[in-house]
């Protein structure tokens, strides 16, 4: 018997993350990692879980976004197939008026992405598998069925992604099995936030290679002579063998990032991470081509779309897709088939709240099932906030452990969400009363 959804709960979940510097870059210095949360429920209390990640202001306007997609989901039946969840993403994406607000960008796409991710959390605990493995189940003409291929067809047509996923089909099995004995490689951006000392960057380089880390990643971007010595400092702790990555948080033109990197190019980072703008496709090609460091890019991509255009233009070396950006699941599929159609490597990004338990569903299925490697692929690690969820991220030698519990690993604890709800958590409540005292 069918069961309809019935219950459709918006919560704005705050972090204080700003007071150890814990995300800080040359874009965002004081970050407040955050969650505009979903709980959808069903007429039998099964739940999905579902968020969108800010860091901090505006994570109210995120939290109203969602719930004006109440209309759309309360009373429909409880989304159980690929079937449901097709017809959840396109009645959310195709909207007219949701559009406007868009197209297929913005605050309302990323709503849109909670609530479908929500779904698919929903489906895979009906199913009783976590969600790598309940889209690893589908034949290839059931996940097919789940992309929006409008806009790609001049690139991916559902004939040649049908062609992609039939010949990944045969060894599901054997990668499955292989996946639950390894795990996934990982790499970590914990050491490398701009607002750490030189100290605690050595420090924690050091303790992520003893961690079984292959990568490392840094951020810069805030002054070049300072990138220069973090980065000499982070090459002589970790090593020669050891990949670093860099991260300049889309804070240059073109021109400054080729300088920029062609000055730090001596100490052999792996790839330069959102080099300018996320928007500027030919940018990121001309930074591709001026300097000798790989480009990587992805976390603040609005859409399939521009994944597209940059896999088009040879603008990227690696694919960082994000669960929480772009319209869910569905979307993503879309992006790791471009991906595997041009031969590009997807490394995700992840890090904020909630990031690392979704995103490694994505790079699981994407191995499995789409393109069957990992060759050259890692997902990113952050070691914070994970004590939140009731199914947190695992990583074991420096890989992420196979989640076994049914769902997409998405459900915050229920105390946690009392204490950090914003404004009235008694982590926030706290938090005022200190700075009034110090006023």
């Amino acid at each position: 018997m069918s069961q309809t959804v019935t219950e459709f709960e918006v919560h704005d979940i705050r972090f204080p993350t700003s007071e150890q510097l814990d995300g800080s870059d040359a874009m965002n210095p004081d970050p407040d990692y955050s969650a505009a949360y979903l709980v959808m429920r069903s007429e039998d209390g099964s739940e999905g879980h579902g968020f969108c990640f800010t860091i901090g202001r505006g994570n109210d306007v995120t939290a109203a976004a969602i719930e004006a997609l109440r209309p759309y989901v309360i009373g429909r039946p409880a989304p159980r197939t690929a079937s449901d969840l097709a017809d959840l993403h396109i009645e959310l994406t195709h909207d007219s008026q949701l559009r406007w607000l868009g197209p297929e960008k913005g605050v309302m796409h990323m709503a849109a992405g909670a609530v479908v991710n929500a779904a698919w959390d929903l489906a895979a605990r009906t199913a009783g598998l976590p969600v790598w493995e309940f889209l690893a189940s589908m034949t290839p003409e059931e996940l097919v069925s789940l992309v929006d291929f409008r806009y790609l067809t001049d690139v991916l047509t559902p004939d040649e992604a049908l062609a992609i996923l039939r010949a990944a089909e045969p060894g599901r099995a054997e990668r499955t099995a292989r996946l639950r004995r390894q795990g996934y490689p990982a790499y970590t951006t914990s050491p490398g936030w701009l607002g750490y000392s030189d100290e605690k960057l050595v420090r924690l380089a050091k303790e992520a290679v003893a961690d079984g880390f292959g990568q490392i990643k840094l951020k810069v971007g805030g002054d070049l002579e300072d990138d220069i010595r973090r980065l000499k400092l982070a090459r002589a702790a970790v090593g020669p063998s050891v990949r670093i990555a860099v991260d300049a948080n889309q804070r240059w033109d073109v021109a400054d990032a080729v300088r920029w990197m062609t000055a730090l190019a001596p100490y052999e980072p792996h790839w330069i991470e959102e080099p300018t703008s996320p928007d500027d496709i030919l940018g990121h090609a001309a930074v591709r081509a001026g300097q000798p460091v790989k480009v990587a890019t992805g976390e603040h991509v609005a859409n399939r779309v521009v994944f597209k255009q940059l896999l088009q233009a040879g603008a990227v070396d690696f694919v960082q897709i994000d669960a929480a950006r772009v319209a869910g699941v569905n979307e993503n599929l879309a992006i790791l088939l471009l991906a595997a159609k041009y031969g590009v490597p997807v490394c995700p990004h992840a890090g904020g709240v909630g990031l690392c338990e979704l995103v490694q569903h994505l790079a699981m299925f994407d191995y499995v099932a789409v393109s069957g490697s990992w060759e050259d692929r890692v997902i990113e690690y952050v070691d914070h906030l994970h004590e939140h969820f009731a199914d947190p991220a695992q990583i074991d030698a420096g890989r992420y452990v196979a989640p076994r519990a049914p769902g997409f690993s998405a459900r915050m604890l229920p105390q946690s969400m009392a204490a950090h709800r914003y404004p009235e958590g008694p982590v926030w409540q706290a938090r005022r009363t200190i700075e009034e005292v110090n006023s």
